[in-house]
């Protein structure tokens, strides 16, 4: 375990994500998050009645499509579960992310378009983190092109984090060429 022990203590609440980054076969790029809250005891809601111990109280997907541009083309959001009947109703809002490109300002756009009483916070937050995820699934293979057609260029995580620091390690190891310490 990663962390120290723990005093003794009893599990009341579990939320789970999950993010996948898929090539699809036309080009394209799916970005899939699901979400899932589950209490360790059952409860009563006004809107579902008894919801049972590890049923999701939340149960939430969303996918982006994106191109190589990180430019999103296609949204899907689902509330397969929700506290409100009400919740499931705002996914369509979420196509409102068509256009946008992930990347700087990628946070204000959700915000403006699908923050508060227009969107849902559950899948804002995946949003949000599915950013990173695009990255991590497109990064490599985006790399691996541009290093083929221009091999003396900068890579843009240098300095993107303290480990690829310009004067650190890793950029001493990996990238000689673009190396600033001593």
């Amino acid at each position: 375990m990663p962390l120290s022990d723990p005093q003794a203590r009893e599990r009341l609440h579990t939320r789970r994500y999950a993010f996948d980054g898929f090539r699809r076969d036309d080009g394209l790029w799916d970005i899939e998050g699901h979400m899932t809250d589950v209490k360790s005891y059952a409860f009563h809601n006004d809107y579902r009645g008894e919801i049972q111990a590890d049923e999701p109280l939340h149960d939430m997907w969303i996918r982006l499509t994106i191109g190589e541009d990180f430019v999103v083309r296609e949204v899907e959001a689902e509330t397969d579960a929700g506290p409100f009947s009400v919740c499931p109703a705002v996914a369509p809002n979420f196509t409102r992310m068509v256009g946008v490109k992930i990347g700087r300002g990628w946070r204000q756009a959700i915000r403006e378009r699908v923050g508060g009483v227009e969107g849902c916070t559950h899948l804002v937050e995946m949003l949000n983190a599915m950013a990173t995820v695009a990255f991590q699934t497109l990064y490599p293979v985006l790399m691996k092109k541009e290093k083929s057609r221009d091999p003396g260029r900068r890579p843009p995580l240098i300095d993107s984090c303290h480990a690829f620091r310009s004067d650190g390690e890793v950029v001493k190891k990996s990238w000689p060429d673009f190396y600033t310490g001593e």
